[in-house]
């Protein structure tokens, strides 16, 4: 194993941690590790060693994290939370997003609203302990644009939490969080949730304003697939006999 592969897999899991911290989520934290060490890999010739490992996987990964960002349609509009905070007469309610950050789910779906780059600019500051320098070197943008990310991004939170807060006592008296539910009704339409699950998410489709229509549709696609299948479609033969060859090779060798 070269010295660079090896290093790779040093990193692996301190690389996660850091996917991990400015995406929220597992998943996507675990794809863009195996992207940035295929990256990596392919640009080995491309690493001079001028810098460490970990900092030039970290701007691998950084970078392919801004590529899959794409604009969510709940996420704030940074331009227009600052213009908003340029008049004197905006504010929010101090006591309601107080109460708002003291739960981290609530952070976090505050969190999930800001435009990548903000979000990571305020995670990396404000939860992992970054210094602005490093941040703008990660991000390869002068220190002055660090600190406008940094200060447009805290700006945005506070926004978020606010409208959060709007939201949320819309929401009062809804069993689950949305996405909650959400994520639970693909086994819900299978027959396959526990039975308390199961009715913490009728209870909330019978109550939400906004998921009902998604989960009918859910309903009404799974059925129309159903109808493509032909019961009378047949394998080619040809295509049969080419299968039988292949699978014959691979087992007798």
């Amino acid at each position: 194993m070269s010295e660079l592969a090896q290093q790779l897999v040093d990193e692996r899991e301190p690389l996660y941690r850091f996917a991990l911290s400015i995406t929220r989520n597992p998943d996507l934290a675990g794809d863009l590790v195996q992207d940035t060490m295929v990256r990596a890999l392919q640009r080995a010739d491309q690493y001079r060693g001028d810098a460490p490992v970990g900092a030039w996987l970290r701007r691998i990964l950084h970078n392919l994290a801004i590529d899959r960002s794409r604009r969510a349609a709940r996420e704030v509009v940074v331009e227009e939370v600052e213009d908003a905070w340029m008049d004197d007469d905006y504010t929010v309610d101090p006591a309601a997003v107080a109460i708002r950050t003291q739960t981290r789910e609530e952070l976090e779906d505050a969190l999930a609203r800001l435009p990548f780059i903000y979000r990571t600019t305020v995670i990396l500051h404000d939860v992992e302990g970054w210094t602005v320098r490093q941040i703008a070197e990660l991000q390869q943008v002068s220190l002055p644009a660090a600190k406008q990310r940094l200060r447009r991004g805290r700006m945005a939170l506070v926004t978020a939490l606010a409208e959060g807060h709007e939201r949320r006592k819309r929401l009062e008296g809804v069993p689950m969080r949305c996405w909650d539910a959400r994520q639970h009704v693909s086994d819900y339409l299978d027959g396959i949730l526990d039975t308390h699950t199961a009715h913490l998410v009728e209870a909330h489709l019978e109550t939400c304003p906004t998921c009902p229509p998604l989960y009918a549709s859910l309903v009404d696609a799974h059925a129309q697939l159903g109808e493509l299948r032909d019961p009378d479609a047949v394998i080619p033969p040809d295509l049969e006999t080419r299968i039988r060859r292949v699978v014959g090779e691979r087992t007798s060798g």
